[in-house]
């Protein structure tokens, strides 16, 4: 298991916190996808749960949430994630990776939706 780091973001002090989960923590993450709601109490975060947002891998390819698994692809982009357009209409083939946290997952983009950062105990 490699070492993440957790972009915790608190949409209500518009404020985010950076975490590394080192170990075997990491595999609390390992395998839950994009949209999951997870309790933060098993990272030692205490009483916060938040829902993963996103991600990225080692080589900075990002991780979205239409394509299943932990899988890299080349997919056909027009806009965000991935993909920020100059011109109207602009389309570009991009590697991206799938909806699930694997092991070349380096950060995990994560919202709380219970609890707020001074609550995590880091």
């Amino acid at each position: 298991m490699g070492d993440l780091q957790l972009v915790l973001s608190d949409p209500k002090t518009r404020t985010a916190k950076k975490i590394e989960i080192k170990g075997n923590l990491s595999s609390v993450l390992i395998g839950r996808k994009i949209g999951e709601i997870i309790d933060g109490s098993p990272l030692g975060l205490g009483k916060i749960k938040f829902k993963i947002t996103g991600g990225t891998d080692k080589s900075g390819i990002p991780h979205v949430p239409y394509i299943e698994g932990p899988v890299k692809k080349y997919v056909l982009l027009s806009g965000p994630p991935g993909f920020r357009p100059k011109r109207e209409g602009e389309r570009k083939r991009k590697l991206v990776r799938g909806n699930t946290i694997a092991d070349d997952t380096y950060q995990v983009n994560a919202v709380i939706v219970e609890g707020e950062i001074k609550d995590a105990k880091v």
